[in-house]
């Protein structure tokens, strides 16, 4: 066990010594964001959440629903999600681990859709996602 210990942290220490251009970095997630969102407008939130999610993505939906898996995450999009409804956001704040590989942003969303009377309803709130690079990709793995 403590074998093991130590190769992980040595592995840990060895993938960050390598220097990131952190702003560089901050910049593809910033990017990867507002993909994401143009994707959620114009293919809709199903194929926006699916597209961007790590294979074992989670998402927290209400106070204590976790939908686990990106194939779950477009499930549960394309069961609850109606089709008319826009969602927009933009990341206030945007952090990038000292290794490039990791990274969370918070900001503020806002869900618009109009009603049976064609009123423009709107809520808003707070979002805060994890970001994974992948190759040179970045993916959700947690929202």
């Amino acid at each position: 066990m403590k074998k093991a210990f130590y190769l992980l942290a040595a592995s840990l220490l060895i993938s960050c010594q390598h220097p990131v251009d952190r702003m560089v970095a901050r910049n593809e997630v910033y990017k990867a964001e507002k993909e994401f969102e143009k994707m959620a407008a114009e293919k809709g939130m199903a194929e926006a959440f699916f597209y961007f999610a790590d294979d074992s993505a989670t998402i927290l939906r209400g106070n204590d629903s976790l939908i686990k898996g990106k194939e779950n995450i477009r499930h549960y999009y394309n069961v609850r999600s109606n089709p008319d409804a826009k969602l927009s956001w933009t990341p206030d704040y945007i952090y990038v681990s000292d290794c490039g590989t990791l990274a969370y942003t918070y900001g503020k969303y806002i869900y618009s859709i109009k009603d049976s009377s064609g009123n423009l309803k709107e809520s808003s709130g707070i979002f805060h996602t994890v970001w994974k690079k992948q190759n040179d990709e970045w993916k959700y793995v947690w929202d």
